[in-house]
């Protein structure tokens, strides 16, 4: 039997319990309460994405998919134009050494397959600058002309244009075609090839009789700060100071014999004067 202060003591600890659990039923409600309200939330956001996912996902996915084959795409395209590349300098580099051989045959086959393989590479254009020197090298002239003719006309870099023009000129003189020149070069006489070009429009202008041109273009080369980089002004000077007086009768189109140059000449007379063209990378 217990005594009456242990069943007493019993009591209360009863009573506690059940008080206790009494409060527990009331105290969180608020909080369950706010539970609810996140679950609820949280499964509609997430009912919200599956509805966005089922309408666009599928946009998503092909968006991701056309990224990946165009940056695919991208590196696929330069690799092949650096291979390109390398692959051409190494048949230019060859043509090189078929030219300063003087091997014809060898040097138009390599020319024959930068221009059909690698046409969008500068080497396809180099490779005609190349052969219009051999050309003249054998006395052939009017190929070197269309070697020459077929750079200043195509799709070639503005650079190598402008070597091309200037060469295409000296060839011009030497064919004794001196109009040919002037509606080549007018208009073309910019950036660091001013004073080759005046050097070559006032040999053109002097061939033709068209003497106070000739001096004013002379005069030019003269007065370029940047001639003494391409162009021997001594020579100019000489060239200029040999012109007849602008009253005299005009010297017809023949150019002087003193001032024509040999057939190879006439295209590597001012290689050390003529800037070269970049390579294109």
């Amino acid at each position: 039997m217990l005594c009456k202060d242990e069943q007493e003591s019993i009591a209360l600890d009863e009573l506690g319990a059940v008080l206790q659990v009494t409060l527990s039923g009331y105290a969180p409600q608020q909080e369950k309460g706010c539970l609810v309200d996140d679950l609820l939330s949280e499964k509609e956001q997430i009912e919200q994405i599956r509805t966005w996912w089922s309408t666009y996902g599928g946009y998503v996915i092909g968006g991701l998919g056309l990224g990946i084959a165009l940056l695919a795409g991208i590196n696929y395209y330069q690799s092949s134009r650096l291979e390109a590349q390398l692959e051409g300098s190494e048949l230019y580099e060859s043509l090189t050494e078929h030219v300063v051989s003087g091997d014809l045959d060898a040097a138009e086959a390599v020319v024959d397959k930068l221009g059909t393989d690698y046409a969008d590479t500068s080497y396809a254009a180099q490779s005609q600058l190349a052969m219009a020197r051999l050309y003249m090298d054998k006395n052939r002239d009017q190929d070197a002309a269309d070697a020459l003719r077929s750079v200043v006309d195509g799709e070639a870099d503005e650079a190598i244009k402008l070597v091309a023009r200037a060469r295409l000129a000296r060839v011009l003189l030497y064919q004794n075609q001196p109009q040919d020149v002037v509606d080549l070069l007018e208009g073309h006489d910019t950036a660091a090839f001013a004073a080759v070009y005046n050097e070559l429009l006032g040999d053109a202008y002097h061939a033709l009789g068209r003497i106070e041109d000739a001096q004013a273009a002379y005069q030019s080369v003269m007065l370029d700060p940047m001639a003494p980089n391409t162009v021997d002004q001594r020579l100019v000077q000489w060239k200029a100071l040999d012109l007849p007086e602008a009253s005299e009768p005009a010297v017809g189109v023949d150019t002087p014999a003193a001032e024509e140059p040999a057939a190879m000449d006439a295209v590597e007379a001012t290689e050390a004067e003529e800037p070269e063209a970049e390579e294109v990378e």
